[in-house]
């Protein structure tokens, strides 16, 4: 889906299996794998002697025995989230009944913009609409624990509730879903937002973390550069869009069809949501018109 940036598709977690990643950072990979996932969720458990569980995962008994087996002897203070879907968020609930430990994160799993008529059911299949969290967080707001400290960075894009943590003094940052080096993101509206998502990849540019460890795959060791890469990535996509529009109206499937060369037939509705997101940016800005609001079903033309 984005040809243009060389993707880190080098992954050799096992599933299960606790590994140190970073000094007093743990991984352990779900048994997830699928195309949105890639070989599966990645779960972070951060500290020593006490900890936090950052991203359950998925209700998969097999992955959260392997949790608490990795933390034996431990105990598990926090459950953080970085936003609400449930190949994160499923697991909370087994989590949650065998260590008590309170969740984390910024809220409830809601749209990025008020719904249109006709978009009473989010179109984002992959949304927890039942998960809460204990404790809310906001922008620089921090969790510790014996030897560490998480800062919330506030991310919206690929959800509207978004957060990225930083490590505390170390040059780390867990970046959930909305920075991968495997593959970008997918931005689906209502819950997604490409305008958001533009905006706060250049938030990242400006801190200084470099070494992102995301919800699925490796660490990107080099995060700045693939921060750039996105933003170039995503300002060609739009170009694309744009002379598509030139040569006459069009619609969503007929923008996939011509710009996604060589796309997974399974990622086709992933696609066009994330075609759908660049469209109402295009619209918001003025350089695209269609009839209504931006609609998977409408027509799309360059402004007069």
């Amino acid at each position: 889906m984005a040809d243009d940036i060389e993707f880190d598709r080098n992954f050799s977690a096992v599933p299960g299996r606790s590994e140190e990643v970073a000094p007093g950072v743990r991984r352990v990979l779900a048994p997830n794998a699928s195309p949105f996932t890639f070989t599966g969720t990645c779960s972070y458990i951060i500290g020593e002697g006490t900890v936090a569980i950052l991203d359950p995962g998925p209700d998969d008994p097999a992955h959260i025995s392997a949790l608490l087996d990795a933390v034996r002897g431990e105990t598990v203070a926090q459950i953080v989230l970085t936003h609400t879907h449930r190949d994160h968020t499923a697991g909370v609930p087994a989590l949650q009944r065998a260590t008590g430990a309170k969740t984390y994160g910024e809220g409830r799993h809601r749209a990025a913009r008020p719904l249109h008529e006709g978009e009473a059911v989010r179109l984002d299949a992959g949304g927890d609409l039942e998960f809460m969290p204990d404790v809310l967080l906001r922008e620089g707001e921090t969790i510790e624990g014996p030897g560490f400290k998480l800062e919330a960075v506030a991310t919206p894009g690929h959800t509207a509730n978004h957060l990225a943590f930083a490590l505390e003094g170390t040059d780390v940052l867990f970046s959930g879903d909305h920075v991968m080096a495997w593959s970008t993101s997918i931005v689906a509206p209502p819950d997604g937002s490409m305008r958001d998502y533009l905006q706060s990849l250049e938030k990242l540019l400006a801190r200084r973390e470099t070494i992102y460890f995301p919800g699925h795959g490796p660490a990107a060791q080099d995060a700045h550069a693939l921060v750039e890469r996105y933003i170039t990535h995503r300002g060609a996509r739009e170009a694309a869009i744009l002379r598509k529009l030139e040569r006459g109206e069009s619609d969503v499937p007929a923008l996939v069809q011509a710009i996604y060369i060589g796309l997974d037939p399974r990622l086709t509705k992933a696609a066009a949501m994330t075609m759908l997101a660049h469209l109402e940016h295009l619209v918001d800005r003025g350089l695209v018109e269609t009839v209504g609001p931006p609609s998977l079903g409408g027509r799309y033309r360059i402004s007069r």
